[in-house]
């Protein structure tokens, strides 16, 4: 998805667009610090920077990054991108680029494979000989990385602020204290009942941190995509009484709402409140609980926007990330991954419309590169992802000049304790394959 035409490249550039903004014309950012170089967070409080997290409560010791040399941080976008491709043809297969679908256009340009977290995943696995990874990404996507290429090569995050707000909204010591309640609910944990199963199969939506997916490897849970959650609960439901889903609320209870699943046998676990906010009753009755965590991007959709849509466009087609809340969810005439938005657009008659209900670099990228259709984001306010939005061209000509004097920063490692047991529930994960989607339906 990587856009050559530079015209087309800058209708799909969202810091164009904010620049823009910032200098009066017409249109609304969530904030007006969108528009000024990411380094400048980087030496100020903890936090995810501004954007759609911005009012997230970060975790104490979340990693920080240190200071962007001078020279990265005054350089002009045109001299940022020689450097880059510069530093790209020096090193030559001895590194691969990994570019998220919600990376700014200035670094997607740039990668050698673009997708969602998944798939950026598996692509770094088809350069056993790189010797470095770079992931245009936030930290989970790294973990992940690390995790499944070889011990040799170095997964290396631009900036390591780039972190996850929705990742951190389930911690492992949370998690771990809630698995406790729950055996003081249920029993012993591992104990099978007359059907085999267990009391409860712990899932962990990709979006979480590798500590997390150890904790569910060990506890013979799984790890699910967005692509293959239904796969996974289904798998789950096989061998446990219920499931324990985290850290994102909206993709279980979108998820096992399509199954059937009646919302009163959802209920959330708040980690701060006993028995995370529920009776034991209700936990007996339950079927998937529920963590309370989401993502701040895709909560910021809703149904009047919506509603809004159809109104000014008749015949728009709505299509949602399912990690949007549920009433969205329901309004919308289709919900799915990354990858199946994309390929809905791919496959949709010349002259269709779209409103777009994800992350905004996303929507103008598909926008720019698909001038045959109308695409547009359901939020008009223009307000991405605030730690995918800390990856700027200016952390990646660093952290590429300096592989180029022989030096590894920012390098991303999952200790071994943790690694081996979030290896086995990836690799569960890769063994629950969703069947072929169809866009639309």
């Amino acid at each position: 998805m990587t856009i050559t035409n530079p015209d087309v490249r800058h209708a799909a550039s969202v810091d164009r667009t904010l620049q823009l903004i910032a200098a009066g014309a017409e249109g609304a950012s969530c904030a007006p610090e969108l528009a000024a170089g990411p380094w400048e967070f980087d030496q100020g409080p903890a936090g995810y920077g501004p954007g759609a997290s911005m009012g997230d409560v970060i975790p104490t010791g979340s990693p920080r990054q240190g200071a962007l040399p001078e020279a990265y941080r005054l350089a002009s976008d045109e001299e940022l991108h020689a450097r880059i491709r510069a530093a790209k043809a020096t090193l030559g297969d001895r590194v691969v680029v990994l570019g998220h679908f919600y990376q700014r256009d200035e670094v997607v340009e740039h990668a050698d494979f673009v997708g969602d977290s998944f798939q950026l995943a598996n692509a770094a696995l088809t350069r056993p000989d790189a010797e470095a990874i770079v992931f245009c990404g936030v930290h989970f996507m790294a973990e992940t990385a690390d995790l499944l290429s070889k011990p040799e090569q170095a997964v290396i995050l631009p900036n390591l602020a780039a972190g996850c707000s929705m990742a951190d909204m389930a911690d492992e010591s949370s998690v771990e204290e809630c698995w406790e309640q729950l055996e003081s609910v249920y029993g012993p944990l591992d104990a099978v009942d007359a059907t085999g199963r267990v009391p409860v199969i712990p899932v962990t939506y990709m979006n979480s941190s590798a500590a997390l997916k150890g904790f569910v490897g060990r506890h013979g849970g799984i790890v699910c995509t967005s692509s293959n959650a239904r796969v996974v609960l289904e798998q789950a439901f096989e061998r446990g009484q219920r499931v324990l889903f985290f850290p994102d609320q909206h993709l279980g209870r979108n998820t096992a709402k399509a199954m059937g699943v009646p919302l009163e046998q959802m209920p959330m676990w708040n980690p701060r409140k006993p028995l995370g906010g529920s009776s034991s009753d209700e936990l007996v009755e339950a079927k998937v609980i529920l963590w309370h965590g989401f993502c701040s991007v895709h909560k910021r959709f809703t149904v009047d926007q919506i509603a809004a849509a159809r109104a000014s466009r008749p015949g728009v087609q709505v299509i949602v990330h399912p990690e949007c809340p549920m009433p969205v969810v329901d309004a919308a005439d289709a919900a799915g991954s990354t990858d199946f938005i994309v390929k809905a657009i791919q496959a949709a008659p010349a002259g269709s419309t779209f409103a777009i209900g994800t992350e905004i670099n996303l929507v103008q990228r598909l926008a720019a590169e698909h001038p045959e259709h109308e695409i547009f984001c359901l939020d008009p306010v223009v307000c991405p992802c605030s730690t995918m939005y800390r990856i700027h061209p200016g952390y990646l000509a660093w952290v590429l000049e300096e592989l180029v004097e022989g030096r590894i920063v920012n390098r991303i490692q999952v200790p071994s304790d943790v690694a081996e047991p979030a290896r086995v529930a990836l690799e569960r994960m890769l063994a629950a394959k969703p069947p072929a989607a169809t866009p639309g339906a």
